[in-house]
């Protein structure tokens, strides 16, 4: 039996007892009645909305599975771009025959490495984007 059921059984049962309605109890249980069928409509009245939501987010899934398949499952369109690699872009490794120099960066305080081609004066810090011959010149 449903909700909608059930409180129309209970009404049915207040009813057909003929329970004296101008009583204090039979105002009371009268009203707590009349709120149970009207609570069980607006139950039956989200749970068909809920029901239609549910609906509309599966198609939506749907479409957001098909569009992801679209664009990043077809490797034809992107082959030109194959050869980057997003994971091992904050991994750079130096030659190992050249020779590097590492230095804090007096800002902050990030780590930079760099070889003997760059010139000391053009380094900027990755991080903060700050440079670094200022604070040099300081020192």
């Amino acid at each position: 039996m449903e909700i909608n059921e059930r409180a129309t059984y209970i009404k049915g049962l207040f009813d057909g007892y003929e329970l004296d309605k101008t009583s204090k109890e039979g105002k009371v249980i009268a009203e707590l009645i009349d709120l149970t069928v009207e609570l069980a409509g607006r139950v039956l009245e989200l749970e068909s909305e809920n029901s239609e939501l549910r609906g509309y987010m599966s198609e939506i899934a749907e479409d957001l599975v098909a569009l992801e398949e679209d664009i990043y499952d077809d490797g034809e369109e992107y082959a030109d771009y194959s050869d980057l690699d997003d994971e091992d872009d904050d991994d750079y490794v130096f030659d190992e025959d050249e020779e590097y120099y590492e230095i804090e960066c007096p800002h902050c305080a990030e780590k930079i490495c760099f070889t003997d081609e760059v010139e000391l004066e053009s380094l900027v810090c990755p991080a903060c984007a700050k440079p670094i011959s200022d604070s040099l010149d300081e020192e």
